[in-house]
């Protein structure tokens, strides 16, 4: 019968062990780039909600640039990053044009 805490189990071959130390320093790397995606998305919607039109279109012009790099290094699929863009765009526009 198994357990209800697994025990971590140990990595015997080399290649194992090295894709292991890999598979660590590529999750820490992918963390902080979804980290950066998230907070870029949060600052355009942060400033749209606030109402501030310069401010939503300059969060908005950064963005677009880490929602770009993160779909080129493959993170995420270029229709995410897409459909993000599209989004923020559309909610950057209609602040412009309801004030």
């Amino acid at each position: 019968m198994a357990s209800a805490s697994k025990a971590k189990k140990t990595v015997r071959i080399a290649s194992g062990r090295k894709r292991v130390r890999q598979d660590v320093k590529l999750n820490a790397a992918n963390s902080a780039l979804r980290s950066k995606f998230r907070t870029a998305i949060k600052g355009v919607l942060k400033a749209v909600q606030a109402g501030d039109k310069t401010k939503a279109s300059e969060a908005f012009k950064s963005a677009q640039s880490v929602i770009d790099s993160i779909a080129d290094k493959g993170l995420f699929h270029k229709n995410k990053a897409a459909r993000h863009k599209s989004r923020l765009a559309a909610k950057v526009k209609a602040l412009a044009t309801a004030a």
